[in-house]
């Protein structure tokens, strides 16, 4: 029985440099979850390869990524990212953009693919922030666009964070659409400029996030027709998230997801998703939020 197509890796649980801020736990735990509720089964995972430079210097600047490839980067720059820089730091980040750059390929043969990381919507062309140092959807939507297997890309970022990086590397590419329905207040605090940006009051509820989601999203995505979608799946959405200030429940979360899944499944679009973000205080929360979005893939494709 064919199963979703997962990039994951050992390289994702490997620990950050001292001083780091971000989550690693969800890295680990979210595949034995799924593997030990039989959601997908080990031969779902595959181990990725790293990024080739040529992908990456499609986004980024060359004197960025030579910056950061040898540690030479501004220490206040550096800071901005929320990560010390190692070089296993940029290995881990290359291996996350292939990731999600082979799991967009296979996406075209079945129909969706995953990369349990990814979703790193802050990075811009020269340089990273908010735990984003490149930016793996906008590299892998450039590769399909140069190589021709996709032309009209649509990127969907239901992070509770603007896609800034994306918004900015993708502001003059007219074959990508973003969309970002993000926190009105919340970080980044000078927002950039998506194809359609769609903020959010504090607090807001199910039922109104999911009728906001009706309102601006579906008919985006109608009007583009978009050949092939990447979805950041962020779930910091989430009432109890430490960094969300939303109100939604995790019913909701899935009700989001389901909505976008079901759209690209019914109009046979093929999709990328990566997790993007989630700092819940309990990691099984989650876990959770984001072990439903795989549960509605393997239900609706294979």
């Amino acid at each position: 029985m064919p199963e979703p197509y997962i990039a994951w890796d050992a390289v994702y649980q490997h620990p950050l440099p001292e001083g780091h801020r971000f989550p690693m736990e969800k890295y680990a735990l979210l595949p034995a979850q799924l593997e030990y509720e039989g959601t997908v089964s080990s031969s779902a995972f595959f181990s990725p390869k790293p990024l080739a430079e040529s992908h990456l210097l499609r986004t980024h600047k060359e004197e960025y990524w030579k910056a950061l490839k040898a540690g030479h980067l501004d220490p206040r720059i550096m800071r901005k990212t929320g990560f010390p820089w190692s070089p296993a730091l940029v290995e881990r980040e290359v291996l996350i953009m292939g990731g999600t750059l082979q799991a967009a390929e296979q996406a075209l043969l079945t129909g969706i693919g995953f990369n349990v990381a990814g979703g790193t919507h802050h990075a811009f062309a020269d340089r990273g922030e908010g735990f984003c140092l490149l930016n793996d959807q906008v590299i892998a939507a450039n590769a399909l666009f140069f190589e021709g297997k996709a032309q009209r890309i649509f990127i969907i970022d239901l992070d509770v964070h603007q896609g800034n990086g994306t918004a900015a590397l993708c502001e003059n590419l007219p074959h990508i659409f973003t969309f970002s329905m993000h926190g009105d207040k919340n970080y980044p605090f000078h927002k950039e400029k998506s194809s359609l940006d769609v903020p959010l009051p504090d607090g807001i509820d199910d039922r109104t996030y999911l009728a906001t989601m009706d309102q601006y999203l579906m008919p985006a995505l109608d009007a583009f027709e978009p050949d092939f979608i990447f979805y950041q799946a962020g779930v910091d959405i989430l009432a109890e998230d430490a960094l969300g200030r939303l109100g939604v429940s995790l019913a909701g979360c899935k009700a989001r997801d389901e909505k976008v899944l079901r759209y690209a499944h019914r109009n046979q679009i093929p999709m990328c998703v990566s997790m993007g973000g989630g700092y819940a205080p309990k990691i099984q929360s989650i876990v959770e939020a984001h072990a439903q979005t795989y549960r509605l893939a393997a239900f609706l494709y294979f």
